[in-house]
């Protein structure tokens, strides 16, 4: 059984999602930087790159947003090929984008013209006449049953598509459907509207909150119960779910417990471990993970598992378990793009195919789009997940200001060594200076004036001037200065 808690203020929104007892998701979203994907805006072109076959479009946002001519409808031929993005548009055009991914790091948002707004049950493209049906319901017979239904359902007047959303799979009424076709007719009119009123990049629609977003996607059958820690926030959903989702307005309860919601289940403490480099395994192995901007890679280790039988069942049961947590710490951590795990080796072919066939299993309850591939001629298996959003690491941290993001800083050692061959080379750039002054933090003071001091004491007498020593109590271990006097 599922159950969903919501931890709400007036700055930020936590949602954790729990089966069985045990986190498998947690989202957060700040009131001050709330996501963009599903936004609508009037944007004007700013630049055309043909050689990119892309446009950087004003949307309004910090930075220029990004529109590929794949993204762009309409630009195919009735060949299958891409028409030239310089035919389609110019420096200063106007258009309706909607964000598809979020800034993430120094890229801007990504955008397409594909409008596509989402309901409960169905998604509404109003450019397009196309039925569809969710790509993760395989039931053929009840595709077909489905896409029937919509398309009876459809009024006369109606120019749009629809796609039927996996939520429909578990029973949809006829009124639900309705429902759904009214609210989102209503809104794109609405979004009409602001259209022909805009005079410059605007804002023409913006998503659900967080909470909303929760009710409306992933509440189901399997969802026990609902709780949400804010009255204020508890009434706004309450309404929302009786008008949209009824079947989460029976699920909704309002927490008054006195002990923090969060506390209560242990979520606090699992996303303090879901920020972490190392994970550790019941078993005694562990996980290493490591984030970059191009790709994460995750480590297996046997750690402290030594097992009861050979070497080799050891790796497999080691194995086997990581394969579980990776699954659940991608969702945690909300980990996108290239994922490469380094099991540890195996020398069977059985246990890394049931190794592989574990993970896969593992993943396939991700909603995020995920690959993954075999084990290649390194032993290596890579994955990848879509990105949408930043991950929870970037959303919750920044880089450190003292090692800069290496993970590490350079030992008081060999700082004393860098501030040494300094004063050599300044001694040879200047030659009328009186007295050189260090400035650096305690621990390297400290090492000048114990271990070092005979090579302070050899440099002062070949550079022939007096060295002062300062702490500089702001100073991290790396910084320091060399004064000239």
């Amino acid at each position: 059984m599922e159950q969903i808690l919501i931890n709400s203020s007036r700055e930020e929104a936590r949602v954790a999602i729990l089966e069985d007892g045990i986190l498998k998701d947690i989202l957060v979203e700040r009131m001050c930087a709330r996501g963009l994907v599903g936004n609508v805006y009037y944007g004007q072109v700013v630049r055309v790159l043909p050689g990119m076959q892309s446009a950087f479009l004003n949307v309004g946002l910090e930075r220029t947003a990004f529109l590929h001519i794949a993204e762009i409808e309409g630009a195919r031929t009735e060949t299958g090929t891409l028409r030239p993005i310089e035919t389609l548009l110019h420096e200063g055009q106007r258009l309706m984008v909607q964000v598809a991914k979020d800034p993430i790091g120094t890229k801007g948002a990504r955008l397409t013209t594909t409008i596509s707004l989402a309901g409960r049950k169905l998604v509404y493209l109003p450019n397009d006449t196309h039925i569809g049906v969710s790509q993760r319901i395989d039931d053929e017979a009840l595709r077909e049953r489905l896409r029937e239904e919509v398309t009876a359902l459809r009024p006369p007047e109606e120019k749009g598509g629809y796609i039927v959303r996996t939520s429909a799979e578990e029973g949809a009424t006829e009124e639900e459907f309705r429902t759904d076709m009214t609210y989102l007719a209503h809104l794109w009119k609405e979004i009409q509207q602001k259209a022909r009123e805009a005079k410059g990049p605007k804002l023409l629609y913006q998503d659900l909150t967080l909470s909303q977003r929760v009710l409306r996607d992933l509440v189901h059958e399997e969802t026990a119960s609902i709780e949400v820690d804010e009255r204020s926030e508890f009434k706004a959903l309450q309404a929302f779910a009786r008008q949209f989702v009824p079947t989460a307005a029976e699920k909704l309860h309002f927490y008054e417990g006195e002990t923090p919601l969060f506390e209560l289940y242990g979520i606090d403490a699992e996303l303090e471990k879901a920020l972490g480099r190392r994970v550790d395994l019941k078993s005694g192995g562990y996980l290493v993970f490591d984030q970059t901007e191009a790709m994460t890679t995750i480590d297996v280790n046997t750690g402290a598992y030594v097992g009861k039988r050979d070497f080799s069942d050891t790796v497999f049961k080691t194995n086997l378990e990581a394969a579980q947590v990776i699954a659940r710490q991608l969702r945690l951590r909300n980990l996108g793009g290239i994922i490469i795990v380094d099991f540890i080796d195996m020398a069977k072919d059985e246990h890394r195919e049931a190794v592989l066939s574990e993970l896969r299993r593992a993943v396939a309850h991700d909603r995020t789009k995920m690959t993954v591939s075999g084990f290649n001629e390194l032993g290596l298996v890579a994955m990848t997940r879509k990105r949408t959003r930043e991950s929870l690491a970037h959303v919750l941290c920044e880089t450190c200001p003292i090692c800069g993001g290496r993970g590490e800083i350079k030992t008081a050692r060999t700082v004393c060594y860098e501030i040494l061959r300094e004063i050599v080379r300044l001694s040879k750039q200047y030659k009328d200076m009186k007295e050189y002054r260090i400035l650096a933090s305690q621990t390297v003071i400290d090492l000048l004036l114990e271990e070092e001091s005979q090579a302070l004491e050899l440099l002062q007498q070949s550079v022939e001037r007096p060295i002062l020593l300062e702490v500089e109590a702001a100073y991290s271990q790396e910084e320091w200065d060399v004064i000239l006097a």
